[in-house]
Parts: C-alpha cells; sequence; structure tokens
C-alpha cells in the first residue's frame, strides 16, 4: 500500500518539512555558486537551455524523489541575485532572513484571507499591522525616537481629530494599490473623475483609468523629473472636474519625489483628490533623517506603499492606506458561504471588503516580523544606509571625468552614462554586462538621454563594492 506525501501542517508538519528545508537550502547554494556572479550568463537562449536541461521532463509518468533538489536549483543558478551589489537595476530588494522565515510559515499554514474561519489570527494581525502603518502615514508631525500608541494616535497642535481612523489594505504591490486608488475615487465621485498625474506617474495610473472606464487623463509636465505645480494649477484650472490628482514618492526611473505640499495645497484650492503613490519612497517614514522628504504626504485620500522594494520583504508586500476608512465601505461584497448576514451579525468578522481579490495569502505576517524584529529604528537605518550608498556612488560618477552624473539622488537611485557616449552604446554597455551575468544595471531614458540606472537596496553594499561596479562599466564602455 502506498503512502501519500507527508503534508507541511499539522502535528507532523514541522519534522516532516525539516528534511525539504535542507534540501532547498542546499539546491540554493550549489545554484549560487554554479551561477558565479549577479546573473546567470549568456543571455536569454543559454539560460533557457540550461532549465530545459536541468529539469527534463515536467510530468513524468513516475514521480522524480530529486525534482525538489533539481528545480530549486536550476532556478537559482538561473535567477538575478538582489543580494549582489552588482545587481543593482530594479526595484528589486535582497529581502530579509526574518521576513523569508516568517513567510515559510505562511505557506506551511496556508491561511486564505476570504474568511475569517479560515484565518482567525491572521485577520487580527492584518487589522493591527494596517492600522499602524496607516497612522505612521498620517501622522502629521515628524516622529522622533517615541513609539507609544498614544503618540501615534495624538494629532498635531492645531489640527482637528480625524476620526474614524487611517486604515489600510494589503495588496500585491503598486499596481494593485494605485488601481484601488482610482476605483475608490471614482466610487466617490463618479465615473467622470478625470485623473492628472505628471510625465514622471508611474504606468500603472493611466493604465488603471483605461481599465475602470475613466476619461483620457491629462498629463502634466514633469520637468527634471518632478511635477510642475504651475502646471498642475493651470490643468485645474481650465479642465472641469471633478478632479483626482496624482503625485508621486519617489519615481522609478530616478527616485525623484514630486513637490507635495505645494501639490496637496493645489489640490485643496481646487477641490480635487489626491492620491500619492509612494510606492518606493514610503519607506522614508521610518527614518528620522528622511522622513521630512515626505511632507505632505497626511494629506492625501490615498498613498501607496511597497513594501517589498525599500522594506526587504519578498514579494508581494504592497499596501494602500486610506485617510478615511469610510472610502472602503465600496468593496463591501456579499458570498453567502464566506461572509453570511447572521454570521457577521453574530460577530465573525467579515474580510471580503479588504481587497477586491477572493483567495489570498497572508502577506502581513512577513511584514509584522519584520517591524516588530527591527523596529521603527532599525528599519530607518536601513533606509538611511542605502540612501548613503546611493550619495556615495553619486560623488563618485560626479568625479570621475569618464562619467556623467544626471543629479544628486533623492532616494537610493543613480543615474549615469560613460561621457560623451551616444545612447546606443549606453545600451550596448548594459546588455553586454547582463550577457556576460557581470553586472545588473537599468536603463531610463530622460531629457531625450538613454541613462544607466543603479537602484541601490543592498544594505550591505560598501564603498569598495561601488567603485568596482564604477570601474566595471568602464572598462566595458568602447573607447
Amino acid at each position: 500500500m502506498s503512502t501519500s506525501p507527508p503534508l507541511a501542517s499539522g502535528p507532523e508538519g514541522p519534522h516532516a518539512l525539516r528534511p525539504s528545508l535542507d534540501t532547498v537550502l542546499d539546491a540554493l547554494s550549489e545554484g549560487t555558486r554554479a551561477r558565479k556572479g549577479p546573473f546567470p550568463s549568456g543571455g536569454p537562449e543559454a539560460v533557457a537551455a540550461r532549465v530545459r536541461a536541468a529539469v527534463g521532463d515536467v510530468l513524468p509518468d513516475q514521480g522524480d524523489p530529486n525534482a525538489l533538489h533539481t528545480v530549486v536549483r536550476a532556478l537559482t543558478e538561473g535567477s538575478a541575485d538582489p543580494a549582489d551589489p552588482f545587481c543593482a537595476a530594479h526595484l528589486h530588494c535582497p529581502p530579509l532572513t526574518v521576513a523569508v522565515a516568517a513567510d515559510l510559515a505562511v505557506s506551511a499554514l496556508n491561511p486564505s484571507m476570504d474568511s475569517w474561519d479560515q484565518a482567525p489570527a491572521a485577520s487580527e494581525l492584518e487589522g493591527l499591522v494596517t492600522r499602524v502603518l496607516a497612522s505612521e502615514v498620517y501622522a502629521q508631525t515628524p516622529r522622533g525616537a517615541g513609539n507609544s500608541a498614544a503618540s501615534q494616535a495624538a494629532p498635531a497642535v492645531g489640527h482637528p481629530l480625524r476620526a474614524p481612523r487611517p486604515d489600510a489594505l494589503i495588496t500585491t504591490g503598486g499596481t494593485e494599490s494605485n488601481q484601488l486608488a482610482l476605483l475608490l475615487a471614482r466610487e466617490a465621485h463618479g465615473a467622470g473623475v478625470r485623473l492628472v498625474h505628471g510625465a514622471n506617474a508611474h504606468h500603472s495610473l493611466p493604465r488603471a483609468a483605461w481599465l475602470l472606464g475613466l476619461p483620457e487623463p491629462v498629463v502634466v509636465p514633469a520637468p527634471a523629473g518632478a511635477l510642475d505645480p504651475a502646471a498642475l494649477d493651470e490643468a485645474l484650472t481650465e479642465l472641469p472636474g471633478p478632479h483626482l490628482v496624482a503625485a508621486t514618492a519617489g519615481t522609478t526611473d530616478a527616485g525623484i519625489i514630486d513637490p507635495l505640499p505645494e501639490i496637496a495645497a493645489l489640490c485643496a484650492a481646487h477641490g480635487a483628490r489626491l492620491h500619492i503613490d509612494a510606492a518606493y519612497g514610503g519607506a522614508l517614514l521610518f527614518s528620522g533623517r528622511y522622513r521630512e522628504r515626505l511632507r505632505g504626504l497626511d494629506a492625501a485620500d490615498t498613498v501607496t506603499l511597497d513594501l517589498h522594494k525599500l522594506g526587504w520583504q519578498p514579494v508581494a508586500a504592497g499596501l494602500l492606506a486610506v485617510r478615511d476608512p469610510r472610502d472602503l465601505a465600496v468593496l463591501h461584497h456579499r458570498a453567502d458561504y464566506l461572509n453570511a448576514d447572521d454570521d457577521t451579525e453574530a460577530g465573525l468578522p467579515d474580510l471580503l471588503g479588504r481587497s477586491l481579490r477572493t483567495s489570498r495569502r497572508p502577506d502581513v505576517l512577513k511584514i509584522a516580523v519584520t517591524l516588530k524584529t527591527l523596529g521603527r529604528s532599525g528599519l530607518g537605518r536601513l533606509v538611511e544606509q542605502v540612501c548613503d550608498s546611493a550619495r556615495e556612488f553619486a560623488a563618485l560618477v560626479h568625479d570621475h571625468p569618464g562619467f556623467e552624473l544626471y543629479d544628486r539622488p533623492t532616494l537610493s537611485t543613480v543615474l549615469f552614462r560613460p561621457a560623451h557616449a551616444a545612447d546606443d552604446t549606453v545600451a550596448a554597455v548594459r546588455r553586454r554586462l547582463l550577457t556576460d551575468g557581470r553586472a545588473v544595471l537599468g536603463r531610463a531614458r530622460i531629457d531625450g538621454r538613454l541613462w544607466l540606472k543603479t537602484t541601490l537596496l543592498n544594505p550591505r553594499t560598501r564603498p569598495d563594492d561601488l567603485a568596482a561596479l564604477l570601474k566595471l562599466v568602464e572598462g566595458n564602455t568602447p573607447g
């Protein structure tokens, strides 16, 4: 009589899981050694051929007991390594071990956040964490070292206490958060609400307007990478409302923060709703040194955050913070098998209004464990370390006669290019390093020119790593 494969949950789950964990860790180590750098070499065809050769028949007639080791090793060898200091192209962070370990627990327990009877503790944890993070977003004064519940709840002098308390939803990232923000605006102001955003805005915003059937968005110029308040004022004056203005706190290309206080004042003057996409820059909230750069954030009706960027979480760890949680009432949905009226009246929490998704994993666990393990000061130090690394790298570029620096970094992104090089040369240098597996650099087209992009999210990157990366780019630039 054959036995069924072991399960990861239940009384025997942890014991049954241990050998598989050892297998995974061994495969991760072997795959990393085989890769020999930040990225697999050879380009798409070579990587695909190695994966096909290693995996073989994906669905054989008879199962392969070594499949876990084989497939994980192949995936590791063919993956970009965000923990390598030369892997610096995207908002792709090396996750913290404590967050990855918490994610393992979620996979083993496998709660589903669509009904309370599938996730009783996780639903309470999600409420605790989302309210705390929403309070961080809507705090009206810069925070000091204190972290008491009283200090989080207290309004600034001269500001009336907002009621009810702000809230946040867990999402899969910036794209879903931005889509939800536009949905809430549509439901609050009608299907004619017009999105007004900077030319620097994330592509998910106009795409969400298309998805939701909103009018064609109005694009406001963003000279030097930031939305122009004068142009915004003109657009809000000339165009019939209602308006939804979307500002950005940390652009994808250059990490630039729009002038949030001026934008918030214009929205108040014109009666426009304000959404701030802080998917990248929102983590500055944890830093006493850099938090002030987000002044004006609390004026937004909705705010996008992404902790799988400057939060060192495994994907996904997005949030949408909402100043007035009554806006979330439009997400209410009834499915008798998940949130029957009599169950809700009897006191069972209703989770369907917390997301447009039905089945969803409790991504809040890794966030909660990270917040509690590191605290505000620990997370703030990590944020400051990567921002400081960006400033150091920008100084190296600025002082090197063979390179041109776009501008001093606002966050952890640095744009640079070989001096006097044509755009084709810049693109070729990036692809050469990628194909050789020696470095992963991004690209950004700003002011009509192509720039190499480093997004420094590894707090362990050291000055020697930065100097070596610049030297590598120099050595692979023709002439």
